[in-house]
Order: C-alpha cells, then structure tokens, then sequence
C-alpha cells in the first residue's frame, strides 16, 4: 500500500547542506508518521526525525537538533530532511520510513514500510 523511494544523498564537506527527498505512494499516505532513520558502518541504525501524521508535530535526535529538518508539504506525496551544518558523524544511509499510525517514535520496528536508503559522505 506504500512504497518509499528516497533520493538526494551524496558527497559534501561538513557545514555544507544536503536535503533528501522521500517520494511515497499509497491512498493513506498523508495519515502515516514518517521518520528518517540512519545506519553509518557497524553502527545500528538510529532514529533521525520524525513527523506526525496528524498535527504535523516533528521529533529529532538530540544529535541533529539545530541542524536538521523533517517538512511534509501538503500538496506533494513527498518528505524531505534538509540537512545543514554536516558533520562527519552524519555520514551514513539514511532511510526514509513510514508507520500505519499517525504517531512518531523513535523505535525502528514501529515502522513497517522502508525505502531503500540513501547514502551520504560528509567529508572533514
């Protein structure tokens, strides 16, 4: 019922700024939490961002607090993650993914519908 293709990773110099696209699919789409959640070598993947899919309320890391932002335009079955001040930590895959209920959490096995992740390299 949803399909997930994210898009926008790539190479930048930390402090530069990349924003990542979700593009979904599905009837239901716009009543769904969606959430980024990212996985850097023999790291577990981690929760990244998040917004509601009912009052549009967005939750982030404590590690990109400032720095990142989660937006859902109402017109467009697109989320994005705009990225700013990149630090070499941020370098990962970074996964859009989306939840039946309108509920962000943090918790990865929450999330039933996954894109194929993006990678982005954040070089020093």
């Amino acid at each position: 019922q949803v399909q997930l293709v994210e898009s926008g990773g790539g190479l930048v110099q930390a402090g530069g700024s990349l924003r990542l696209s979700c593009a979904a699919s599905g009837r239901t789409f716009s009543s769904y939490a969606m959430g980024w959640f990212r996985q850097a070598p023999g790291e577990e993947r981690e929760f990244v961002a998040g917004i509601s899919g009912s009052d549009g309320s967005t939750r982030y890391a404590d590690s990109v607090k400032g720095r990142f932002t989660i937006s859902r335009p109402n017109t467009k079955n697109t989320a994005y993650l705009q990225m700013n001040s990149l630090k070499p930590e941020d370098t990962a895959v970074y996964y859009c993914a989306a939840r039946i209920g309108s509920t962000v959490y943090i918790t990865k096995s929450l999330y039933i519908y996954w894109g194929q992740g993006t990678q982005v390299t954040v070089s020093s």
